[in-house]
This record gives structure tokens, sequence and C-alpha cells, in this order.
């Protein structure tokens, strides 16, 4: 039998919502969206898509490893953008983060996200 467990951490921004960081289930970990906030400050960095990029991805990674896990056992991402002519700073960015065993990935172009940021990432890993 399958026991759900919530993964919390302040080593990223508390949930805005109501929904958990992440919730681990059979041997998996389902990250839900990050944003740009800053977790020591609760605070949303609104700055240019590459600040923004690299603050989401730190949020994601910090969640990931309270999981248990690391982002090179990460299986697959989506990326929300709200301008599609970004994508290639976000690649680049991206790239950085997943050098080996990069995960599968869906990006899509939205109309707008949570405090008006201009990406948003959720992942999905395996529990090492």
């Amino acid at each position: 039998m399958s026991s759900k467990e919530i993964v919390k951490t302040n080593k990223a921004p508390d949930a805005i919502g109501a929904y958990s960081q992440a919730v681990k289930i059979n041997k998996m970990v389902y990250l839900s969206g990050q944003i740009a906030i800053d977790p020591k400050t609760q605070q949303f960095v609104d700055g240019d898509i590459e600040i923004q990029t690299k603050m989401v991805l730190d949020n994601l990674k910090a969640v990931v490893e309270a999981a248990g896990s690391k982002l090179e056992s990460v299986v697959k991402t989506t990326i929300y953008l709200t301008d599609i002519n970004d994508f290639s700073k976000v690649n680049e960015i991206y790239a950085s983060f997943f050098s080996a065993g990069k995960p599968a990935r869906s990006t899509v172009c939205v109309a707008a996200l949570p405090k008006n940021a201009k990406i948003e990432i959720d992942a999905i890993a395996e529990i090492i």
C-alpha cells in the first residue's frame, strides 16, 4: 500500500495557495510549479527572464532535494512562459541545471501567471 507524504522546506517559497510544494508517493515526487519567489523574503522577484528562470530552478532544486531526490532524477518538467520569445534564454539557463540525464520536457506559452511572473516550472522526479 502506498502512502502519500507532503514535502515542505523553508529553502523554497511557501505555497501561496491551496497546494503543497511537493507530494511524494510510490518512489516518485510531484513538484508544484515554482515562480520567482525568494524563499528568504517570500517576495516575488520581478526581474528579467534570466533572473526569474534561475530563481525558479533554484527553488525546484531545493524542493526536490527536500524530498530526498536530486535534479538528476527529474524525469519530466513543464515550462510555462508568458512570452515564447524568451525560450532560448530560458533553455540556456535550464541546460546549466540539467547538464546530465536531461528530463522529458514540455514548454507552453500562457496568457498570464501568478504575480505577473514570466515563467513557471513544475517537475516530476524519481526518489533515489
